[in-house]
C-alpha cells in the first residue's frame, strides 16, 4: 500500500449550514491544492451551537445541504471527504443521531458512524453539557476501507473510552478520526494526552479536527487539531483559536514498524 496525505480540517462552525458550506469550501480546496487524498472535517461541521440555546440541526441525511455539497465536492476533486458529523434523524426516532460520513471520490456514502458516547456532564467551571437531550447513541463500532488503509470510526467524547479503538484496530484498523469540539477545560488537561494514547495503543495513525474559538450560544471549543503517527509522535498541530488546514503523510509501514516494534494487537488478552 502507497502513502498518501491526509488533511485535518480546523474550524469554527456557526448556526448557518450555508454560511457553513461557504467558509469550509476555501479550506477544502486548500488542501486538495496540498495534495491531500482524505480530508476530515471536524464533529458538528455544518451546525455549531450549544444544546439548549436553540433548536439543533436536524435534516434528514440525504437531502442536507451540506451532505449534497460534500458529495459534489468529493466528486469534483476525487477525493475521500470524511464529514466529521451531522445530526442525522431515521424514520420514527424522535431524536436524531450524531453522525459522520464518509464520502468516495465518486461522491458516494460509503460509511457512516453514529456516535455512541454522548457527553452528558458538568464541569468544575459550573458549564453543563447534555449530548444526550438532542440525540441518541450508536451502538456500532465502524470501520471503512480506504485504498491505503482502514479508517475507524469515532466521534469526540468517545476518546474516552479506549475499549472502542480497541476493537476498531482487532477489526484491521490502521488509521483512527476523532472529529471532536472538546471544551477547553477538557481539552486543555486531556486532549493531547488521550490523543496519543489511542495511536500508541492501537499502533495507529489518529487523525483529530477539531473545532475552535467561540460559537453561538456561548460554547468555546479548544481547538489544537492533531495528526498523530502511530509511534505517538505529533506530526501536525493546528493553533487554538484559528480555522486552518494540517497536512501529514500517512505511512501504511510506519503501521507496520510501530506493530513490529511492540506487538500490542498479538498480546492482548481477554480479561474476566
Amino acid at each position: 500500500m502507497e502513502p498518501f496525505n491526509a488533511a485535518a480540517i480546523q474550524f469554527t462552525s456557526g448556526d448557518d449550514i450555508a454560511e457553513n458550506i461557504t467558509r469550509l469550501t476555501p479550506l477544502v480546496e486548500e488542501a486538495v491544492a496540498q495534495g491531500a487524498t482524505l480530508v476530515m472535517t471536524p464533529e458538528n461541521i455544518f451546525y455549531m451551537r450549544r444544546e439548549g440555546t436553540a433548536r439543533m440541526e436536524d435534516v434528514p441525511m440525504l437531502a442536507h445541504p451540506g451532505v449534497l455539497w460534500a458529495q459534489e465536492v468529493a466528486k469534483r476533486h476525487g477525493i475521500w471527504l470524511h464529514i466529521g458529523s451531522i445530526r442525522a434523524r431515521e424514520a420514527g426516532m424522535e431524536k436524531p443521531f450524531n453522525r459522520s460520513l464518509l464520502i468516495s471520490p465518486e461522491g458516494a456514502i460509503t460509511a457512516t458512524y453514529d456516535k455512541i458516547h454522548l457527553f452528558d456532564v458538568t464541569l468544575a467551571d459550573g458549564n453543563r453539557y447534555l449530548e444526550s437531550s438532542q440525540a441518541v447513541p450508536g451502538e456500532q463500532a465502524v470501520t471503512a476501507a480506504l485504498p491505503s488503509a482502514v479508517l475507524g470510526f469515532s466521534i469526540c467524547y468517545d476518546l474516552r473510552f479506549p475499549a472502542l479503538y480497541q476493537a476498531l484496530s482487532a477489526r484491521g484498523a490502521t488509521l483512527l478520526t476523532v472529529p471532536s469540539a472538546f471544551t477547553r477545560p477538557t481539552g486543555e488537561a486531556h486532549w493531547h494526552t488521550l490523543l496519543r494514547a489511542r495511536a500508541i495503543e492501537n499502533a495507529c495513525y489518529v487523525i483529530a479536527p477539531a473545532q475552535c474559538g467561540a460559537h453561538p450560544g456561548g460554547r468555546e471549543t479548544y481547538g489544537h487539531s492533531l495528526i498523530i503517527d502511530p509511534w505517538g509522535e505529533v506530526l501536525a498541530e493546528a493553533s487554538a483559536e484559528q480555522p486552518e488546514v494540517l497536512i501529514a503523510p500517512i505511512d501504511p509501514s510506519r503501521v507496520a514498524r510501530a506493530r513490529a516494534q511492540v506487538p500490542v494487537l498479538e498480546h492482548r488478552r481477554a480479561i474476566r
